[in-house]
């Protein structure tokens, strides 16, 4: 993720994303706001930045981002490297969860924003395969589950069709509700 940021040139913050609701602008403050909401569940820091729901307002980018950002993955990072972050109980989006689901739901939560980032830049994209396992089986069972229950929604939002035999990268977009051949202008 903090390697995509390099090449993002000012000129294109106002470019949209495949996230409907966020220009660029916005998905790099929603990244800002998570680093920090997941680092602190991390640490068991409970407080405004783990329960907040992230969805309450549109997030405002700050002008210090290219060295804010950066430096809240590093952190991010740093505190789920940590063996105590992975046990007990946290809190992140204003969501009570098990601490080992924080951490995958954080990883997730990076995982699909990198290729937002990465497609509405136009850079490429090509997460380590483990993260893409742990995305996919966190986001697989959700969209199964809704299915089941004959609803259309899966963690966030419909899952968009896509062939078994396409790359793991694909399917777990495609479980993310986004279409994995979404180009800006789309």
């Amino acid at each position: 993720m903090a390697r995509l940021l390099d090449s993002v040139r000012d000129e294109r913050l106002s470019d949209p994303t495949p996230c409907p609701e966020y220009a660029v602008r916005e998905l790099l403050a929603h990244l800002t706001d998570l680093s920090a909401a997941f680092r602190d569940a991390a640490r068991k820091d409970l407080g405004p930045t783990t329960g907040t729901d992230p969805g309450a307002a549109v997030p405002v980018l700050r002008d210090d981002w290219r060295t804010v950002l950066p430096r809240r993955l590093g952190e991010l990072a740093e505190a789920w490297r940590q063996p105590a972050a992975w046990q007990g109980d946290t809190q992140a989006g204003g969501v009570p969860l098990p601490a080992a689901v924080a951490g995958r739901v954080a990883l997730n939560e990076l995982l699909i924003h990198g290729w937002d980032l990465a497609r509405a830049t136009g850079q490429p994209y090509a997460p380590e395969e483990a993260s893409l396992t742990v995305s996919y089986g966190l986001l697989a069972p959700a969209a199964e589950s809704a299915a089941d229950d004959g609803e259309s929604g899966g963690l966030f939002g419909p899952p968009v069709p896509v062939p078994q035999s396409a790359p793991l990268l694909d399917r777990v977009i495609g479980l993310s509700g986004r279409r994995p051949d979404w180009r800006p202008g789309d």
